[in-house]
């Protein structure tokens, strides 16, 4: 399983307040299949498999076009282990249990 950090930015909104396109992007993940996901102060953590994560990053680069914006700045970085499982949650416990 891989995991991915999303950060989506709609560009030329007219307001410094983004929350309501992280809003809609949310519902956009709740609708998509395989993923799990979770909302961070800065960004979004997407788990599953990669061809399901890189479905989710389109759906979700497409919601601020639909709801206005003009131009949008889309960053991803991805985590894809393949010896192991690997989860959020495991990376956090693993760092944890060190301290």
């Amino acid at each position: 399983m891989a995991i991915a950090e999303v950060t989506i930015i709609p560009i030329g909104t007219g307001s410094t307040s983004l929350s309501p396109y992280v809003a809609e992007l949310q519902r956009t993940l709740a609708k998509q299949p395989g993923i799990q996901y979770e909302l961070t102060s800065m960004s979004t953590i997407i788990e599953g498999e990669l061809d399901d994560i890189f479905s989710a990053i389109r759906a979700l680069h497409e919601t601020p076009f639909g709801a206005g914006a003009q131009r949008v700045s889309t960053s991803v970085k991805i985590d894809d282990r393949r010896d192991k499982l690997s989860s959020s949650a495991q990376k956090l416990a693993s760092v944890r249990e060190k301290l």
